[in-house]
C-alpha cells in the first residue's frame, strides 16, 4: 500500500518510555500501572520485568524474581533496537538486579531516569531486600534525574525521621547530595489534614504542589503511577516541574474516579485524567 500524497517520507515522532519494574497480577501497580499511564499520556511504553508477584488488593502472596542476567538482557534488547526517551525504575527487589539495571542505564547513557524506590506494598509486604538499599544508593541514585519516594521510603534512604515539611526539605537535600538532580517527596503519608502536599527540590529551590486529600483506601499503585506520569512527560520533553505537576493531577484524578475493585486496597482509575480533561474542555 502506497503512502498518501504529502505524507510519503514523513514519520510521526513517537516518544518512548521504558519501565524496569515488577509485575502486579492484580493490575493496579508495577509494570501494569506504568504501561497504562504511559499510554494515557501519549507515550509508547516498553518494559523490562524484574519480578513476578502473585498479588491482589488484599496483599502480596508471592514474589518470584528474575535473574539479573534476564533483566540485563531485556534492557539490552530495548537499547540495541528501539531506544528510549526516558526510563522509570520501580520494584527492583535485590542488590544484584539494581546493579544490573544501573549497568545498562549507564551503558546506553540514558539521562532521563526516574527512580521510584519501591520498598513496601500497600498491604505491608516487603518488596526490596535489606541489602539492596546500599546498592540503590551507590549504583542507581547517581544515575537518576528524579527520585520519587514517599515519606517512609525517604526515611529509609536518608536514615532520618520525617515528621514535618521542614524534615522533608532536609531529606530532599540529602537525596540531591547523593547525585539525584531532583527529589520529589510525596505527601500521602503526611498528616497534613485535608491538604496533600507533594514537595519537589531541584538542588536550589523547593516547589510544593497542593491537592485535596481524598477519603479512600483505594490507592493501590499510586506511587508507581505518579513516577510513571513523570517519566512519560519527561519522555515528551516536558520540564521536570511541569512533569511533576501533571503527575499530581493525573494521580488525583485516578484516585477521585474510584472504581471500587477488590476487597482490599483497590486500584486507581488510569483513564480518569483524560476523561476529566475531555469533560472540562466541553465547557470552555
Amino acid at each position: 500500500m502506497q503512502a498518501s500524497k504529502g505524507t510519503e517520507g514523513k514519520r510521526m515522532r513517537v516518544s518512548k518510555a521504558l519501565t524496569i519494574a515488577g509485575s502486579d497480577s492484580g493490575g493496579g501497580a508495577g509494570i501494569q500501572a506504568d504501561l497504562k499511564t504511559f499510554q494515557e499520556l501519549g507515550v509508547f511504553g516498553m518494559s523490562a520485568l524484574t519480578a513476578v508477584t502473585a498479588q491482589n488488593t488484599l496483599g502480596v502472596h508471592g514474589v518470584y524474581p528474575m535473574t539479573p542476567e534476564a533483566v540485563e538482557a531485556q534492557i539490552e534488547a530495548i537499547g540495541e533496537d528501539m531506544g528510549t526517551d526516558a526510563v522509570k525504575t520501580g520494584m527492583l527487589f535485590s542488590g544484584d538486579i539494581i546493579r544490573a539495571a544501573a549497568r545498562q542505564i549507564e551503558r546506553y547513557s540514558w539521562s532521563k531516569v526516574v527512580v521510584d524506590p519501591v520498598m513496601i506494598a500497600k498491604g505491608g509486604a516487603s518488596l526490596l531486600q535489606e541489602e539492596a538499599i546500599k546498592a540503590l544508593k551507590e549504583s542507581l541514585l547517581p544515575l537518576a534525574m528524579v527520585i520519587t519516594p514517599n515519606i517512609p521510603e525517604a526515611e529509609v534512604i536518608t536514615g532520618m525521621e520525617i515528621k514535618s515539611l521542614d524534615d522533608r526539605k532536609k531529606a530532599a537535600e540529602i537525596l540531591c547530595q547523593s547525585g539525584v538532580s531532583y527529589a520529589v517527596i510525596k505527601g500521602g503519608h503526611a498528616g497534613d489534614g485535608e491538604a496533600l502536599v507533594d514537595l519537589l527540590y531541584d538542588g536550589q529551590e523547593f516547589t510544593t504542589y497542593t491537592s485535596r486529600r481524598l477519603p479512600t483506601a483505594n490507592t493501590h499503585g499510586t506511587g508507581c503511577t505518579f513516577a510513571a506520569a513523570v517519566t512519560a512527560e519527561l519522555a515528551k520533553g516536558t520540564e521536570v516541574k511541569q512533569a511533576v505537576e501533571t503527575a499530581v493531577q493525573f494521580v488525583h484524578a485516578a484516585i477521585e474516579a474510584d472504581m471500587h475493585i477488590g476487597k482490599g486496597y483497590g486500584p486507581t482509575n488510569h483513564w480518569a485524567y483524560n476523561r476529566q480533561r475531555k469533560e472540562m474542555s466541553m465547557y470552555e
